[in-house]
């Protein structure tokens, strides 16, 4: 089985993915969280004090803003094996495209990215599926956009696994969409989505009218803070076939978007029943 955590950490994006041999891989370093009012909630520290995890696999930042970098802090606890980042950003780019008052953070992860150089072996990739229990993984990265926003840059990873299918992608708006749009072999990647993570936190400034000519997801999941200043989850809801999703508290409901702002830690599990029948497990709070 595959299982996928959406952290409600505040504004910002955070995920956690356990494959089914037991690889650890993280996207994104947001922080925080609104079910337990505890805003420096660390997702990381979470996983290493709480979840016994000792070491992450992988770990892909989809882009060097804040609301995706705040636990880079504790990066070197779980002291990563690969590290997946927009490589073709250099460091005047990401400095300008960040607030000074971040700097510490973004330090950090100029740091982090020059310690990560050296290519990794196949073996010790766990991106590849004879490594992670058969889940395969294809990332693109935009890059044709201006660097004056970082958000065309993010990285959009597809995850397919027992024939179920995510898209997670960072806070991509509809330049970079369009420029991947044109690839044959994205529109080949994203064909059959079963799930859409909504891009730059379902504000309306991410939603790619031109994606939905492609896909048609059963769910779309929205990772936004209680005080976004817009939201397309509408817009969402309207190119979303629909899918029960359980609460961990009992009962279950069709829905067609979920977010972490009203529902929590969202968990998707991917996996063939006992019939070798494709199953898709959606669990909110």
């Amino acid at each position: 089985m595959l299982t996928l955590v959406f952290w409600d950490v505040q504004h910002g994006s955070a995920a956690y993915i356990k494959t089914p041999n037991g690889k650890h891989i993280v996207v994104d370093l947001g922080t925080g969280s609104y079910s337990d009012d505890n805003l420096e909630f660390s997702p990381l520290l979470h996983l290493k004090n709480k979840w016994n995890v000792k070491q992450l696999d992988g770990v892909i930042i989809t882009h060097p803003h804040r609301d995706h970098l705040d636990d880079i802090l504790n990066f070197g606890e779980l002291k990563p094996k690969v590290l997946v980042r927009p490589k073709h950003l250099n460091e005047d780019e990401i400095r300008a495209g960040n607030r000074k008052e971040d700097t510490t953070i973004i330090d950090k992860y100029l740091e982090v990215n020059s310690e990560y150089v050296h290519p990794v072996s196949p073996s010790e990739n766990p991106f590849l599926d004879d490594n992670n229990g058969g889940v395969r993984f294809v990332r693109f990265i935009p890059s044709s956009c201006a660097t004056s926003n970082l958000n065309n840059h993010s990285v959009v990873t597809i995850v397919s696994y027992a024939k179920s299918k995510i898209i997670i992608p960072g806070d991509n708006e509809p330049p970079s969409w369009n420029e991947l749009l044109e690839q044959e072999e994205f529109l080949t990647a994203i064909k059959d989505t079963d799930i859409l993570v909504a891009p730059h936190h379902g504000r309306d400034s991410g939603f790619s009218s031109a994606l939905f000519e492609y896909i048609n997801p059963r769910l779309t999941i929205i990772s936004d803070g209680r005080f976004c200043d817009t939201s397309a989850t509408d817009r969402y809801a309207k190119h979303t076939k629909g899918w029960t999703v359980y609460k961990r508290s009992g009962g279950k409901e069709e829905r067609k978007c979920v977010t972490t702002r009203n529902d929590g830690v969202i968990v998707v599990k991917f996996g063939m029943n006992s019939n070798e029948r494709p199953f898709i497990e959606v669990t909110i709070d």
